[in-house]
């Protein structure tokens, strides 16, 4: 999440008009990430009593014509007991606005905090609610292709071409070498499903050792199944700084996926391959982000070397460390 369009409080009031909210208390913006404008908004509520929602404003990042997936994605989880923010309408029906000339979304409000150090029951309560998503999402009808793909992770890197060196001398040559890799080795016959593409800790909100929601769905798409724990794995089992690999983290996350879902001999074996392809993924988004931010926007940039730390342990790594197998 994250703030690029800044809307004056009488705009999103009169926004509120259109829904059974009640008139606006507070809006706050919300700085992490770097997809969307995101407001945590208190309301009076319909009776009165109070009540809180997330209005999402699109940015150019996000295809608009890609929103009914999200919709309809996030109505088919939440029906098969998945603990999901669903899209409100407002009284004529209608999901989708416009707000400062961008499409907006008015969405449910979980409780629930996001972590910072994860302990290793709380990796296992996400890796179960991952596999209890893919679980969920199995008989979904719609598909949306991963635009982050290898496909997707070259033209990244062109785009970037020798500003990587910016960040890091060397950087550019050694994302060209693992590209070389993974065009090499990718697997092409694992299971695919719809996945969420992007399971950070701050995008699960988690009371104790509980998970209590999955938000921001904006990257899901249909891929590689296996390769969802793969990004979960990169972000939940490592220091922030990618320095540090936990194995505890680990084998728990993978126990937790285990129980609720697990994964195939084919999908195991391809694990430590996958892992280096989520590593590249999110070097090369927090590069070209790192190089491209405006300076002013509210925004955290996030660094590209903890995730070149993370590939680098996983193109080293005992593949049997990595799921505490």
């Amino acid at each position: 999440m994250a703030v690029y369009t800044h809307v004056p409080a009488e705009e999103i009031d009169a926004f509120l008009s259109r829904y059974d909210a009640g008139r606006l208390v507070s809006a706050k913006g919300i700085a992490e990430g770097v997809e969307n404008s995101n407001y945590l908004l208190e309301t009076t509520g319909h009776d009165g009593s109070g009540h809180r929602y997330i209005l999402t404003l699109y940015e150019k990042r996000v295809d608009e014509a890609d929103l009914p997936f999200f919709m309809d994605l996030l109505d088919h989880l939440g029906a098969r007991g998945c603990l999901v923010p669903r899209f409100i309408a407002d009284r004529d029906g209608q999901r989708l606005q416009t707000l400062s000339g961008r499409p907006a979304c008015l969405i449910e409000f979980l409780t629930g905090i996001s972590l910072t150090e994860p302990t290793p029951e709380q990796a296992r309560a996400t890796g179960a609610a991952l596999g209890e998503l893919h679980r969920a999402a199995e008989g979904f009808p719609l598909e949306r292709r991963n635009t982050l793909d290898l496909a997707g992770w070259h033209d990244l890197a062109a785009r970037c071409g020798e500003d990587f060196d910016q960040i890091a001398p060397g950087l550019a040559a050694r994302v060209r070498d693992e590209l070389a890799f993974l065009d090499a080795h990718w697997p092409a016959d694992l299971p695919r499903s719809v996945i969420h593409a992007d399971l950070f800790p701050d995008n699960v909100l988690m009371l104790g050792d509980r998970v209590t929601g999955l938000i921001d769905f904006y990257f899901s798409c249909t891929d590689i199944r296996a390769y969802d724990l793969a990004i979960t794995h990169s972000a939940w089992v490592f220091s922030h700084d990618g320095g540090s690999f936990f194995a505890d983290r680990a084998a728990a996350l993978g126990a937790g996926y285990d129980l609720a879902h697990g994964l195939t001999d084919a999908e195991r074996a391809a694990f430590p391959i996958l892992c280096r392809g989520a590593s590249l993924r999110f070097l090369l988004t927090r590069a070209y982000d790192w190089i491209n931010t405006p300076p002013d926007a509210l925004v955290t940039r996030k660094d590209p070397l903890a995730y070149l730390r993370r590939l680098d342990f996983y193109a080293s790594a005992n593949p049997a460390e990595l799921l505490g197998a």
